[in-house]
């Protein structure tokens, strides 16, 4: 038999596949919950890309009280930079939204370390997230969390959570980083073992 071909759609995933295949189950209800999450994180998506865009821009928003517009240009107005990559190994790293490091501040003179998120779901956002960007952070920069300020911020639902972790959460996610790197490879060499 020949098959059909159907170049168009070779390396590409249908919405309901036969891999993903609970669809089966689904009530038109669910179908319909599924089918808005979908849409919510395709505008999520583009919202972070427009936020990228404007903040490598300098292109600050009106001041309205929005998440979108309060996150732009606080990360513009701060100096920031957008979608950076803090890597400490190929199976650990991440991309904050926003992040920057002044290296001598008046009030911090080992320097401040800004991280700020931009949520645009409804689910509550843990800080945790940006711990671990913290921890990625100081580990490829080798900064020293008790030494430096950072003010940690998650932009949600106009309003903005912002902390600042205790150093030494920040040095336990680095201790746990590297205890788990050196796992990871040993999982490796007896897995080819």
């Amino acid at each position: 038999m020949k098959f059909n071909e159907h170049w168009h759609l070779r390396g590409k995933h249908a919405w309901l596949s036969a891999s993903k295949y609970q669809w089966v189950n689904y009530t038109p209800e669910r179908l319909r919950e599924v089918f808005n999450n979908d849409l919510k994180k395709t505008h999520g998506t583009r919202l972070h890309a427009f936020a990228q865009e404007a903040i490598e821009l300098g292109q600050k928003q009106p001041k309205s009280g929005r998440t979108l517009n309060n996150y732009i240009n606080d990360a513009i107005g701060f100096r920031m930079s957008a979608e950076k990559v803090l890597y400490y190994s190929d199976d650990i790293f991440g991309t904050p939204d926003a992040i920057g490091f002044k290296e001598s501040h008046p009030d911090h003179p080992n320097g401040i370390l800004r991280i700020f998120d931009l949520k645009t779901g409804d689910n509550p956002a843990k800080m945790t997230q940006l711990e671990v960007y913290a921890a990625l952070f100081c580990l490829e920069y080798e900064k020293d969390p008790m030494e430096i300020a950072i003010d940690l911020r998650i932009y949600q639902t106009d309003k903005i959570e912002a902390i600042a972790p205790e150093p030494a959460n920040i040095q336990f996610i680095m201790d746990k980083i590297e205890d788990f790197a050196d796992l990871i490879e040993q999982f490796r060499e007896e897995y080819a073992g």
